[in-house]
């Protein structure tokens, strides 16, 4: 296996275990912490595997989980964060339909996130954006990333049925 895969893999397992650990959180800001640092590690991964509309998108999502984080995401803000990421993803996409992928996900959850009134709205966006990604991330070889993509799917449904009010 090749270098760049190696490391864009260890990567895309940091990420995933972040995720996994902010689908457990009880409250929105504790699940914004975790993702916060997936968004980062999403970073470094789609950096090193070459996929550039998602490294975009995964940049786009470190900012609005840092501004969900601190309660500084207003309607306006989350708007341009949506419509710049769909913009500068477009752009940046060099894989296709694929690269579209992740555009579509990050403009979804940035909406969801905005209007989420609590932990459990946010459980089902995550599960879709994870099957964005899991797709996504079958095509550019982030193979641990896909394990982790269908590992968080089943983890989020369960979290799911458990937090269910």
């Amino acid at each position: 296996m090749q270098t760049h895969l190696i490391i864009g893999n260890i990567f895309s397992f940091m990420s995933a275990v972040c995720i996994a650990i902010s689908v457990m959180q009880k409250s929105k800001k504790d699940s914004m912490f975790w993702q916060i640092w997936d968004a980062f590690f999403g970073s470094l991964a789609t950096w090193v595997l070459s996929a550039y509309a998602a490294l975009i998108i995964s940049i786009a999502s470190v900012i609005r989980n840092v501004l969900s984080y601190k309660d500084k995401l207003s309607k306006s803000v989350t708007f341009v964060i949506a419509i710049s990421s769909i913009i500068v993803g477009a752009i940046s996409n060099n894989i296709g339909i694929i690269g579209w992928l992740p555009i579509a996900s990050v403009a979804l959850y940035t909406v969801c996130v905005y209007w989420a009134k609590n932990d459990q709205q946010i459980r089902y966006a995550m599960f879709v954006n994870m099957v964005l990604w899991g797709t996504h991330n079958f095509y550019v070889q982030a193979y641990s990333g896909v394990v982790a993509n269908i590992s968080l799917c089943v983890w989020t449904a369960v979290q799911i049925v458990k937090h269910k009010k």
